[in-house]
């Protein structure tokens, strides 16, 4: 088994149980403003699962990118992120 996507799915079902985890809390809070509160937590989790997944998936590439498609791949990263990340 390929060890970059290996640490991509591991990464991606710990982020999934993070999420089902907060769900449970969310329910087992029954309060709106808590459970506000657990999904704004959440907002920092996804952001650094997707940068952690794509670095992972960028060093199992890296023998076989050329220079320009990897800037390619770093750009629409940063794009997400912007987009993700960005107030307004």
């Amino acid at each position: 088994m390929d060890k970059a996507a290996f640490g991509m799915a591991i990464l991606r079902l710990l982020s999934g149980s993070i999420e089902l985890t907060a769900a449970i809390v969310m329910i087992r809070l029954n309060n709106v403003e808590k459970a506000l509160v657990v999904n704004s937590m959440l907002a920092l989790v996804g952001p650094l699962v997707l940068i952690s997944t794509t670095a992972i998936g960028l060093v199992g590439l890296s023998d076989k990118l050329s220079p320009a498609k990897f800037l390619w791949i770093m750009a629409g990263v940063g794009c997400l992120l912007i987009g993700i990340l960005r107030k307004g």
